[in-house]
């Protein structure tokens, strides 16, 4: 019994110890498997625990350390000050006046010098009236080189081609080629900065006075100096019958400058300050003044011989297409200086003519009594005295 006794004891010990192992060994087993499961699954977070930090850590700003600095901002847009034209102003005033003074002188000069060289030639063909005969013509070509003959005789065709023009074709022949030589300065890449500059009409610019003069000389384009010019031969005769040469450039170089000055006062009003360029102002005073003192004349489009219309509906019509268009903004031209140009030449045509150079009579007085030989000053009995000289101014 006592064998028994122990021998079921050392069982129940044994199968007491044999279930506390396998329980013990049914929860090791579960907490390894969670063991390693962590290990495979802690790796993963350290790759990642930077970001894990930057989303757990607070920000700078937060935990009262400097943040970084704000993206910069664009600052607005400073405002553009309107220029101020009263220098231009004045510069068109003073201008225009020193065209017409200038104009009179001039033609003073011109009759004057026509005078002169008209009796040198009369006293010259008296003297050689019968001196010298055919027969020394003759002699006198045959001594001549061959070059010289050619060279003679291209200067005697050249001769009979100026003759032939008109009086106002030969005025402005000098206008054409002074353009035909600042659209070539425009071709010279050293001299760009200088041309626009000097040369392009912007009330921005720091230089406004001086371009106002020069842009009415200045063509970039081709297609655009050749348009202009032809307009300003075809009206050249007309213009110069009328007003006489000297008059003609005082009307076309103070029309340049009014029509620039327009287009100044328009770019300011609008805030539009772009540059321009061209003759296209004083060459419509030229066409307004033709126009509206000769309204019934013909006028035709080159390309189109057969369309004919009268010079007042030509007037009216491009002085509409040039309100319009500065009125709805059209970019393709300066319809402002366009405008200015053609109201100049109605303006001059009506009222100038006569408030201006009609009155010139006192300038020019006064230039005799100081290009007269042994001109003084004013008497003290009276007006300036002029002593000798030739005939007055008439």
């Amino acid at each position: 019994m006592a064998w028994r006794g122990c021998l079921m004891k050392w069982t129940k010990t044994e199968f007491i110890r044999t279930s506390n192992t396998a329980s013990r060994s049914s929860r090791l087993s579960p907490h390894n498997q969670q063991r390693c499961g962590f290990r495979r699954e802690a790796k993963r977070p350290d790759t990642k625990k930077g970001n894990v930090t930057q989303e757990t850590n607070p920000s700078p700003s937060e935990a009262g350390a400097p943040g970084p600095p704000p993206p910069p901002t664009l600052p607005p847009p400073p405002k553009v000050p309107r220029p101020k034209l009263f220098k231009p102003l004045m510069f068109t005033v003073g201008f225009t006046g020193c065209s017409f003074g200038a104009a009179a002188i001039l033609q003073y000069e011109s009759l004057k010098s026509r005078v002169q060289s008209a009796k040198e030639e009369e006293e010259a063909e008296k003297l050689l009236e019968g001196s010298q005969d055919m027969a020394y013509w003759h002699d006198w070509w045959n001594q001549l080189s061959g070059f010289q003959r050619q060279l003679i005789l291209l200067m005697s065709m050249v001769d009979d081609f100026w003759s032939s023009l008109t009086e106002g074709q030969r005025t402005v022949t000098g206008i054409i080629a002074a353009n035909a030589v600042v659209l070539c300065c425009w071709r010279i890449p050293s001299m760009q900065r200088g041309m626009i500059k000097y040369f392009t009409s912007n009330p921005a610019s720091k230089t406004r006075c001086l371009p106002m003069v020069l842009s009415s000389f200045s063509h970039y384009s081709i297609i655009h100096m050749v348009a202009n010019m032809y307009v300003l031969w075809t009206f050249s005769s007309g213009i110069v019958s009328l007003f006489g040469k000297e008059q003609f450039l005082a009307v076309y170089m103070s029309a340049g400058v009014i029509s620039t000055m327009v287009s100044y006062m328009c770019k300011t009003a609008t805030g539009r300050l772009y540059p321009s360029l061209g003759a296209s102002g004083a060459v419509m005073a030229v066409l307004a003044a033709v126009c509206a003192k000769v309204p019934e004349a013909k006028l035709g489009i080159i390309f189109l011989p057969m369309v004919t219309f009268t010079a007042g509906n030509a007037l009216k019509a491009l002085i509409a297409i040039d309100t319009a268009g500065l009125m709805l903004g059209w970019r393709l031209f300066d319809h402002a200086a366009h405008l200015g140009g053609a109201l100049f030449g109605i303006w001059y045509v009506a009222y100038g003519h006569k408030l201006i150079w009609r009155k010139r009579e006192p300038l020019v007085k006064l230039w005799h009594d100081m290009r007269s030989p042994g001109a003084g000053g004013s008497r003290p009995g009276g007006g300036p005295g002029v002593s000798g000289g030739g005939p007055g101014p008439q």
